[in-house]
């Protein structure tokens, strides 16, 4: 499938403002992969296209999605179903867009909670889909986009923090991957 198949077909499954976001995330990660591993270029915009695939349901409509087509979730997941679209993305990835690159599918099961010893392509779809044009303000933006084009792994670091503290502040349940990726990198 190409890359305009794939935007008219998510076109018809993602609110406008997502299929933005989509494609802010792809642009980026493209660019990023430009700035740090060249041979990713394609397969890091097709993996931002198609990263939040999977975000049209409903909460509950998500875990009946994943309950009927045998997707383990776990109780972080059941508690805070923002996260389980990474796990639906694979699934949808794979059926309705006929994607089939384990890398690209790794980036998009990852993008969310991350995890330690990320492989670039995963480390590149988790930055992008923080730092694109289309986000919302988010604090020290600035700084951690500056920082994507210098030292991806600092920047990761960057954003767990913010990531942890946002989850913490707003008294939300957390994936110990979050954590378990956090510790990595801060090592």
């Amino acid at each position: 499938m190409t890359n305009e198949e794939i935007i008219s077909r998510l076109e018809k499954t993602l609110k406008s403002s997502r299929l933005g976001h989509s494609i802010g995330v792809a642009c980026t990660a493209a660019n990023l992969a430009m700035c740090h591993d060249v041979s990713l270029i394609s397969k890091a915009f097709r993996a931002g296209l198609l990263h939040d695939c999977a975000k049209y349901m409903k909460d509950d409509e998500s875990i009946e999605f994943c309950d009927k087509h045998d997707i383990e979730l776990s109780k972080y997941e059941i508690a805070e179903p923002a996260l389980i679209h990474a796990k639906m993305g694979v699934f949808v990835a794979k059926n309705d867009y006929d994607e089939h690159d384990e890398e690209i599918l790794d980036a998009i099961r990852w993008h969310t909670t991350g995890r330690a010893n990320m492989k670039m392509l995963e480390k590149i779809i988790f930055v992008a889909d923080y730092i694109e044009p289309f986000r919302k303000i988010l604090p020290n933006l600035d700084e951690i986009r500056a920082k994507a084009y210098k030292d991806l792994d600092k920047c990761v670091v960057i954003i767990y923090e913010n990531s942890i503290s946002y989850i913490r502040e707003k008294g939300r349940c957390m994936d110990p991957t979050t954590l378990e990726a956090y510790e990595y990198y801060k090592k």
